[in-house]
């Protein structure tokens, strides 16, 4: 949180960047296989699209926070993804951030038992 209060886009943008980064923990991945690890690690709660996640991608090799290296699969060239030493930490801290945010929100909606019917 800023001092300026909370951005629920940026707070979006932000959780589509961590569940890249998440799935790169795993070692490096293409593109579509991040977007297919994630779909099934979720149980279908967070899809990618091509037009998502690539800017995605390409933003986070900006930052330093991935590197893309190009490798050959067959006759095709891929480009893979792996996580940085950069991006781990940033890793780290946002998941505390994010929980921190997640707890905050749950403290405010109301059990699902108490909404009226």
């Amino acid at each position: 949180m800023t001092e300026k209060g909370f951005d629920v886009q940026d707070f979006a943008r932000g959780i589509h960047e961590l569940l890249v980064l998440s799935s790169l923990q795993t070692g490096e991945k293409h593109g579509y296989q991040i977007a297919l690890d994630l779909q099934a690690d979720s149980n279908d709660l967070f899809r990618f699209k091509h037009g998502t996640l690539y800017p995605i991608l390409h933003r986070l090799e900006g930052e330093g926070l991935i590197k893309g290296s190009w490798s050959k699969d067959g006759g095709r060239r891929k480009k893979v993804y792996s996580l940085t030493g950069k991006g781990r930490k940033h890793l780290s801290g946002e998941t505390g951030r994010v929980q921190e945010i997640v707890s905050g929100l749950m403290r405010l909606l109301p059990a699902p038992s108490e909404v009226p019917a």
